[in-house]
């Protein structure tokens, strides 16, 4: 819903896309979550006030907030250890910019595409080092705890009412959704893939943030 820009931390949802997803929530009674690899704070911080109102599940499904309910695990150390080891690849690299995450952390080389091969070298040293999950993404290396997916974020979504029952649709743009798309299919859903085109778990596809903000209207029409 929100198109990508160099540097995360200025990502916001505009005041349309927030009433929109308001509206949303309001005509599902319930049953419209957003499911992300950024942290719920993060989260918080894009959306502003509406995210109170929706169910989030974050960090690739590592932790929820819904009906009351804030699950999240416990934050380890090798993640402070990996965000230092980020951090010092990010100095000797212009352009490749740190995303702290509340249990991952990421490296954006988006500026600095020439260093792709020797930030995804890094992050898969430190994983295997640290324990961790390493996690590609569109041109960034996350590393984040390992045994979560947003699979696994939608069927604890719809293992509770009023999602139980239900069949899910998922909209995603990353390799990262590609559980996502799988889960819903597999609960008797689909996925949509926004974007180019690529091979998918998705059933459809939109072009772009704008015609999915323009397909979600027109489920309110």
């Amino acid at each position: 819903m929100l198109d990508l820009i160099d540097r995360p931390e200025l990502v916001v949802a505009d005041a349309p896309l927030r009433a929109l997803l308001m509206r949303l929530g309001e005509r599902l009674e319930g049953r419209l979550a957003i499911v992300s690899g950024r942290s719920i704070a993060q989260m918080d911080a894009i959306l502003g006030p509406v995210a109170r109102h929706l169910a989030l599940s974050g960090s690739h499904g590592s932790e929820h907030r819904w009906q009351g309910v804030d699950a999240h695990p416990i934050r380890p150390p090798s993640l402070d250890e990996a965000q230092a080891r980020f951090r010092d690849f990010a100095e000797a690299h212009a352009g490749v910019l740190v995303e702290d995450k509340s249990f991952g952390v990421a490296l954006h080389y988006r500026m600095a595409p020439d260093a792709e091969a020797e930030a995804e070298a890094l992050a898969a040293t430190l994983a295997e080092q640290l324990d961790l999950q390493f996690q590609p993404g569109k041109m960034m290396a996350e590393l984040r705890l390992p045994g979560g997916d947003k699979g696994k974020a939608v069927h604890t979504l719809m293992g509770r009412a009023p999602m139980a029952g239900t069949k899910p649709w998922f909209v995603g743009d990353d390799a990262t959704d590609e559980a996502g798309f799988a889960a819903a299919h597999a609960l008797g859903g689909a996925g949509v893939l926004v974007g180019k085109r690529r091979p998918t778990a998705a059933l459809y596809a939109l072009p772009d943030p704008a015609a999915v903000r323009h397909w979600l209207e027109g489920l309110l029409a």
